[in-house]
């Protein structure tokens, strides 16, 4: 099964039940196996067992009345078993603890209790780095995902142009709707037959060929998954959406994200996938005091540097500047689209993204943006996968 194999350690059995039970609940890793004591030295036959799991993580579990012992744990491990990443679970109350099990090795720090949407996102964490370092099989793809500082501040439109301008350029583009009620098949007028929806409920049997059948295509080639047009009953868990865009990244060479106001931990692991997470605003201060605030949010699981500020409808104020722009949200400016409100507004109850009227301002903004995000395109990146494959 495609699934990150999980050793977990902790003395406490009621302790240890929950976290093979969290573990397993994400549907990106398994427990393969579950220890009941600390190893204390290289030499300990616990090492031997564990060595035998062929662990990509670790859970240590850190109890409270004794958390040395967890610690010089982790070192063990962390020495012994250095390709495995060690995640450590413990009380937030324990500074000196938790940097201990820092310097000692552990990857990640996760608040005991802890939450499986919690280990699902440290999970991601991990994978994303690794994508550095791994040299996996195959081409994968780069996830380009547009947020909204507050509702209209316009990621719909950014996140449509923009993969319409990869799509000219580049080609093997799909754009995701991930909206609370998806709006980019309006920009685009199509009329899809399948939503992201249907997509999540067909995982159990998902492959490059289902997905493509559930793609709406564009007349410019562009592939777009489309949003719901109803607020969902259920919501469809954070491992799900691990799943559809592990298989979208091994088909498309570009995936466009339009999260628009959706803030969840769906949002947040695909921003924690993504190569580049655009924070669209205005330069008003309602925007961007809501920007900071959604940067803070999605900056709680890690990939900070990841977050860059994009300026809609932008227009010098005097007295106001970029910088200022940057203090106020706390995120640095990637880029500045023109204020041509009535076009852009026309375009969208047309159904004629503006990138299509090549010679316009806004369309070289757009194509501008796109050009900036795949830039380092030409160096040979290796992939990256939540799962491994087996």
């Amino acid at each position: 099964m495609p699934e990150l194999a999980v050793v977990v350690l902790a003395t406490d059995s009621e302790q240890r039940a929950i976290l093979q039970v969290l573990v397993d609940g994400t549907n990106v890793a398994r427990t393969m196996q579950s220890c009941s004591t600390f190893p204390v030295a290289a030499t300990d036959p616990m090492l031997r067992r564990i060595h035998s799991a062929n662990p990509e993580v670790l859970i240590v579990d850190i109890p409270s009345d004794n958390p040395m012992a967890a610690v010089r744990a982790i070192e063990t491990l962390h020495t012994e078993l250095p390709k495995a990443a060690v995640f450590a679970i413990g009380s937030m109350a324990q500074p000196q603890v938790i940097v201990g099990a820092m310097r000692s090795g552990a990857r990640e720090y996760i608040e005991r209790p802890t939450t499986t949407t919690a280990l699902l996102e440290a999970f991601v964490r991990l994978t994303a780095a690794q994508r550095k370092t791994r040299n996996e099989s195959g081409h994968r793809g780069k996830v380009f995902t547009m947020v909204n500082a507050k509702g209209g501040a316009g990621a719909t439109t950014v996140a449509v142009n923009t993969a319409l301008s990869l799509q000219g350029s580049h080609s093997n583009v799909a754009l995701v709707d991930m909206a609370p009620l998806g709006h980019a098949a309006l920009h685009l007028n199509v009329k899809p037959l399948f939503t992201v929806a249907d997509a999540l409920r067909n995982l159990h049997r998902m492959d490059g060929s289902l997905l493509e059948s559930f793609m709406t295509r564009h007349p410019g080639g562009l592939h777009l998954l489309a949003g719901t047009s109803a607020p969902m009953n259920i919501e469809p868990a954070t491992s799900e959406f691990a799943a559809l865009f592990d298989l979208l990244v091994s088909q498309y060479r570009y995936v466009v994200v339009d999260s628009s106001t959706r803030l969840d931990a769906a949002t947040r692991l695909v921003c924690n996938l993504s190569e580049h997470v655009l924070l669209v605003a205005h330069t008003d201060v309602a925007s961007l005091w809501s920007a900071a605030r959604v940067l803070q949010y999605l900056g709680e699981s890690g990939g900070r540097e990841r977050v860059g500020l994009v300026l809609n409808r932008f227009r010098k104020i005097p007295g106001f500047s970029e910088s200022d722009a940057e203090t106020a949200t706390g995120a640095k400016l990637l880029w500045k689209i023109p204020n041509h409100y009535f076009a852009v507004s026309n375009s969208i109850d047309r159904g004629v993204p503006v990138i299509q009227q090549n010679h316009s301002e806004i369309a070289r903004s757009f194509a501008g943006l796109a050009t900036t995000l795949t830039e380092n395109d030409d160096v040979k990146r290796p992939g990256w996968s939540l799962f491994k494959t087996v």
